[in-house]
This record gives structure tokens, C-alpha cells and sequence, in this order.
């Protein structure tokens, strides 16, 4: 594709960039224009703010945002109307969209902004209060792709997410690289980067913050269609969050397999990474080597309890909430939990306030883990209280109170750790953590 023969500024269909006046019917003019031209590069300069409504994009576009320039989302909510999961409306809106679509590029060293403080409510100590949700929730992902093929992003900073970030929903061949990704710690569901049922990825040389996922795996029944996840690689990436820096779940009804992480840093999480199964499909072939995990604790607003590792099948509550029955087949009134299998996790230094986890509901559902040269150091860093594991959501308790422990394995079988090393820190309130130990099962 020739984008310098065929390059279509914004400036030139009408696009003010005040910040002020909405430039989203530019920047469609312009991608129109693109797609009726059979493809090129859609510039947005720098020096300016385009104030944007919803948009969409077409085939074979390199939306190209020069240094200097920010496209940020309209802060006016009743323009978004387009629910992020079709039936359900509940859970999101989308900003920029494309479906169905091929060769799709972000390129440039700009900003887009998804002005995710302007859609919450007042700002709380640990999180943003979220508005009350009747029919739609407003809230906007900041980009959603469904089914599009050949996907590269690379160098944009994208920012303020109001729920999720880079949403990709049945995508196949998607390189994601040298991108800067920097969302509320405070912001709920503001995910850096969702694969659900998506095929043939890579995640590299990224800087990820996020107040949800830095980046999530799943298979949401929305999108069901489309299959299994797997095949994808996350390398050399620095990742933050208030919630799982890596998640594996929690939604997934269908087969998420050949996961590789590796040269990976985590820092300051609540959760480092985790594979949280609770619907009826399975987990298989997931390998993280050579990866950092600094955990801590966060307030009640957030799952987890600062578990670096976190390998976990159980069913859902059977209560009709978010994360409970609202998620069961559609006439089921009892969840059904698939398997986890053939985990490993090597050369993987963990510092933080708890240990690894490993649990599930029944001994059958997680097996063939093993943690090849694992090191645990428990080091407190807040004045949380500590000793325990977050089960949530899940149809038993929502904790489980157990002490702080190096490594913590619940109804699991067929796990084996070699060469692993458990320490505590110098300086470690024991009555904070409660009893230390440095395995259970």
C-alpha cells in the first residue's frame, strides 16, 4: 500500500483540532475518502486537540497520528450508543470501532485519549466512584476491533481508557509493539489490551498502566462465534495495574491455549499474573519464563490479594450478579467450570506481600503445573492486612483465610515444584501477615 500517494489529512475534510468542536465527521470524511481510494494513510497532524465523537474505520488504513497531536474522546456520553457487546448493554460503549475489516495500521508518535475521568463519578480514596447503570452503561472501550484480520500498532500512546482499552474481539494476526499504554490507577475495567477469541498475536517492547488487566486473554459468550483464543506471546513489556498485570479469564467459554510470556517485568500489582477460569472452558499450554513480579496489596475495590502467581477453577456464584448466574449459559441455572492443565511457570522472581496460589474447585480441574526455579520473597510494602487469597468470583467464599504463604495449593494434584525458594523479608510484621509458611495443599 502506497500511503505517502494516497494520504488523507484530517485539516483537509474539515477537522478543526480546538478541542472544542467535534472533528469525528472529518475524520469519517477522511477515512471515507481512504476506503473509496481502496486505502491509505489517514494523517492526523500534531500541534492540535480533535475533539472526537464515535468513529469507524475501513480496510487497508494507516491511521497515522503525528508527534504533537491528541485525539481525544467527547466527553458528552448520550453520543455513545453503540454497545461494546451487542445484546448486553451493560458492560460498555465503544469509541473507535471497525468490523470485519483487513489491514488495519496505528502508527505515529501521538496521543489518543480516551477522557476516561470525565465519564466517573467522584473520586475516592482507592478508585473512582462509578456512576449508577439502568439500561447502558455509557462508559466507552476505547477501541473495539471484531473480526478484522492483519492488525499492527506500534509507538502510539494510548491513554484513559473509561473501560477497556484495545479491545479485539475475534481478530486474527495482530502485532502490537513499542506502544505506551497509561490508564487511571483509579479507573475500574480500564483493561490495557483484551484478546477475546483471538488468533495468532504478538505483545512486544510495551509500557502498560492500568487501574484493570494490563492485558487479558478470554472468550466472552457474546462473541462465541468466533472460537478459541491462543497463540499468542507477550515479550520485553513493563506492565503496572491495580488489578492482574497478565489475566487469563475470568470470562471464557471456549479454549484459550498456547500462551507464551516471557522477559517480562511486572511491578507494584495487586496481581502479577493469573489464570482465573470460571466458565465452562478450559486453559492448556501456558508457559511464562524469565518475568519479574512485584506484587502489593490494594483496598477492597480490587480483586486480588497481591498473589504474584494466581492458578485458579472454580465455579461462579450462583446469585444473578455481574460476575455470578448473569454469566451462565442462557437457561443454565448452575455454572459449569472447565479444566486448567499443562502450566508453567520458569525463572520467575516473585517480591511482594503474599504468595502463589493455586486452588480450584475440585481436585480433577487443575493439574500438570509446575514451577521450575520460582523464587518467593515475602516483603511488605502497605499496611493492608494480609494472610489470605482471593477466590472471587466464586460460588464457595470469596476469601480464603489461610496465613501468608510461599506457595498455597487448594484441591490441586499432579503439581511440581523444582528448584523453588521461598524467603521473608527483614523488617516483616508478622502480626500483619499472620503465620507464614512456605507450602500448603
Amino acid at each position: 500500500m502506497d500511503t505517502v500517494a494516497r494520504q488523507f489529512n484530517v485539516l483537509d475534510f474539515g477537522a478543526i483540532g480546538d478541542s472544542k468542536r467535534d472533528d469525528a465527521p472529518a475524520f469519517e470524511a477522511a477515512i471515507r475518502a481512504c476506503d473509496e481510494s481502496g486505502g491509505g494513510r489517514v494523517l492526523v497532524p500534531g500541534g492540535y486537540v480533535f475533539l472526537c465523537s464515535p468513529f469507524a474505520l475501513c480496510s487497508q488504513i494507516d491511521f497515522h497520528v503525528e508527534k504533537g497531536a491528541v485525539v481525544l474522546a467527547h466527553p458528552d456520553e448520550s453520543l455513545y450508543t453503540v454497545s461494546a457487546f451487542g445484546e448486553n448493554r451493560s458492560e460498555g460503549t465503544i469509541w473507535i470501532r471497525g468490523k470485519d475489516l483487513e489491514n488495519v495500521t496505528f502508527s505515529g508518535d501521538g496521543i489518543i485519549d480516551g477522557n476516561g475521568q470525565a465519564f466517573m463519578g467522584e473520586e475516592l480514596p482507592d478508585a473512582y466512584e462509578l456512576k449508577p447503570v439502568t439500561d447502558v452503561d455509557p462508559r466507552p472501550h476505547l477501541m473495539l476491533l471484531e473480526n478484522c484480520r492483519n492488525i499492527e500498532m506500534s509507538r502510539i500512546q494510548f491513554q484513559n481508557a473509561a473501560y477497556w482499552g484495545l479491545h479485539f474481539a475475534g481478530c486474527r494476526d495482530i502485532h502490537i509493539h513499542d506502544l505506551i499504554i497509561l490508564n487511571d490507577l483509579k479507573i475500574r475495567n480500564s483493561d490495557g489490551i483484551d484478546f477475546s477469541h483471538c488468533m495468532r498475536g504478538l505483545v512486544e517492547n510495551c509500557f502498560i498502566e492500568s487501574g484493570d488487566d494490563c492485558i487479558c486473554f478470554k472468550n466472552r459468550r457474546e462473541h462465541a462465534e468466533y472460537g478459541p483464543c491462543g497463540e499468542i506471546t507477550v515479550r520485553n513489556c513493563k506492565l503496572v495495574s491495580t488489578s492482574c498485570s497478565i489475566k487469563i479469564g475470568s470470562e471464557n467459554v471456549d479454549l484459550i491455549s498456547d500462551i507464551l510470556i516471557e522477559d517480562c517485568e511486572i511491578a507494584r500489582s495487586n496481581r502479577g499474573i493469573g489464570i482465573q477460569n470460571r466458565d465452562e472452558g478450559s486453559v492448556r499450554n501456558v508457559v511464562a519464563r524469565n518475568v519479574r513480579i512485584q506484587s502489593r496489596l490494594f483496598g477492597k475495590v480490587w480483586w486480588g490479594e497481591a498473589e504474584p502467581i494466581y492458578i485458579t477453577s472454580y465455579t461462579r456464584p450462583t446469585a444473578r450478579t455481574r460476575d455470578g448466574a448473569f454469566r451462565f449459559k442462557e437457561g443454565s441455572e448452575q455454572g459449569e467450570v472447565g479444566s486448567v492443565r499443562d502450566i508453567l511457570f520458569e525463572n520467575v522472581d516473585c517480591e511482594g506481600e503474599n504468595g502463589v496460589f493455586v486452588g480450584a474447585s475440585e481436585e480433577s480441574l487443575v493439574r500438570g503445573i509446575r514451577f521450575k526455579r520460582v523464587t518467593v520473597e515475602i516483603r511488605q510494602t502497605t499496611r493492608f492486612p494480609g494472610g489470605r487469597f482471593d477466590l472471587r468470583p466464586c460460588d464457595e467464599t470469596d476469601f480464603l483465610e489461610t496465613g501468608v504463604h510461599g506457595f498455597y495449593l487448594h484441591r490441586v494434584k499432579d503439581a511440581v515444584l523444582s528448584d523453588c525458594q521461598v524467603s521473608l523479608a527483614e523488617g516483616v510484621d508478622r502480626e500483619m501477615i499472620g503465620d507464614f509458611g512456605s507450602a500448603d495443599s
